[in-house]
């Protein structure tokens, strides 16, 4: 049996961070999803991080980010203070991709420290690439190409 998720979409909200009575962090947050064929259409799914992941998505993620999010999806049911059934699904995540900058689309609470790290090896990611661009390195000292 499989229960696996992959979603790409940007958070409505910033993370939520809270820690369980023994300590652990937990970091909930919603992303929107545009469906494919048709963009007015937007599905909202709430994400659910622990630990360590729980603490850097609250750090660096925030409103209108672009995040990957990999995990299983899960149903749970629970009652309401006033004695009502009710019904989650969420994503509990096992992995979270950061797919923007920082400062970009949406503003987060860590993006000053993102801003001034080193050179984004991830900047160039989807640029077009001409010939002269491509550095070719031939072994042989012969100007044939390999194949």
């Amino acid at each position: 049996m499989l229960n696996r998720v992959i979603l790409i979409g940007r958070l409505t909200r910033d993370p939520e961070l809270r820690y369980t009575p023994n300590g652990t962090a937990v970091a909930k947050f919603t992303l929107a999803i545009n469906r494919k064929f048709n963009r007015d259409e937007t599905d909202f799914i709430d994400i659910v991080t622990w630990r360590g992941l729980a603490e850097n998505c609250a750090n660096y993620l925030g409103k209108g980010r672009l995040a990957a999010v990999e995990g299983r999806l899960q149903i749970r049911n629970y009652e309401t203070q006033e004695g009502q059934k009710r019904r989650a699904t969420e994503v509990i995540a096992d992995d979270v991709r950061f797919l923007d900058k920082a400062g970009g689309t949406g503003s987060s609470p860590g993006s000053a420290k993102q801003a001034n790290s080193s050179k984004d090896d991830w900047n160039d990611l989807g640029r077009e690439v001409s010939l002269e661009d491509i550095d070719i390195v031939d072994e042989n000292g012969d100007d044939e190409i390999p194949f």
